[in-house]
């Protein structure tokens, strides 16, 4: 579910979709040559993952520098950063770092607040506005979302007043950042953008809103004000949207169950 549009106003969208909800939605086999690629591939994978752990001790100590007074290489796919902060406000993370580390991690984690499903219910959406809102701009983000979410929209989308889903169904709306970058910054505001994978729908054997995934960059302007980032408005485009895989379609009670038992993260750079 998107989060905003390319016009600077906050906006949600539904997704495309066609095709039977769920057991019609499956993807036709590639072809064998590009198949046999793909298995050569994941063998030499795994070739290269058995020769590592079958590494001696002493040629690891050797590639990282020790014993010879070098300070030790960082291997390329070493985290790296700050550690997450520890508080929390109306269940969102707070406190980000006043630096530009700080202000990615702070856009990636109010991504993923601003565009999960408690943005559907009046009182959850107030308390995620009022957490991630710059004060300057809390009342017109609130005003805009109370537009987007309407009894008119919730009642499109297949959900009640208070964004329940029908009983049976599972309601899955989440934002799940891939990357961050920085495309301005100064010591009281920030400009970052998030690359974003999104999953929305509802999941029921009868559900005609089937679970969708989308790729989108969200925009998100952010002010300094003291204590943490916070946001002043933010805007979204579609993509960069790789090519589907070959994974087959899952049916909705495994995406109802993936749902209930896969939880969250809380986002740092």
């Amino acid at each position: 579910m998107s989060l905003g549009d390319d016009t600077g106003q906050t906006r949600t969208r539904l997704p495309e979709r066609g095709g039977d909800p769920y057991g019609g939605a499956r993807r036709g086999g590639r072809s064998s040559s590009r198949s046999l690629v793909t298995v050569v591939g994941v063998v030499v994978l795994l070739i290269a993952a058995i020769a590592f752990a079958n590494r001696g001790g002493d040629d690891s100590a050797a590639e990282e520098g020790g014993g010879s007074g070098d300070s030790p290489k960082s291997a390329a796919t070493a985290p790296s950063g700050e550690k997450p902060v520890d508080a929390k406000a109306a269940g969102i993370p707070s406190g980000f770092a006043h630096n530009r580390q700080g202000a990615e991690s702070a856009a990636a984690n109010y991504a993923v607040a601003l565009g999960s499903d408690g943005m559907f219910n009046t009182a959850r959406r107030h308390e995620i506005v009022q957490a991630v809102a710059d004060a300057s701009s809390v009342n017109s983000l609130q005003s805009g979302f109370d537009a987007d979410y309407s009894t008119d929209f919730l009642k499109a989308v297949g959900l009640d007043k208070d964004g329940a889903a029908p009983v049976g169904n599972t309601f899955v709306n989440r934002t799940l950042p891939a990357g961050t970058k920085i495309t301005s910054y100064s010591d009281n505001a920030a400009t970052v953008e998030v690359w974003c994978n999104g999953v929305f729908g509802l999941a029921g054997d009868k559900s005609t809103n089937p679970v969708t995934s989308s790729w989108f960059t969200v925009a998100m302007k952010l002010n300094w004000n003291g204590d943490d980032w916070k946001v002043l408005e933010t805007t979204q485009k579609t993509g960069p949207t790789p090519v589907t895989g070959d994974n087959p379609v899952s049916g909705a009670d495994e995406i109802s169950k993936a749902v209930q038992e896969f939880g969250g993260f809380t986002y740092a750079r």
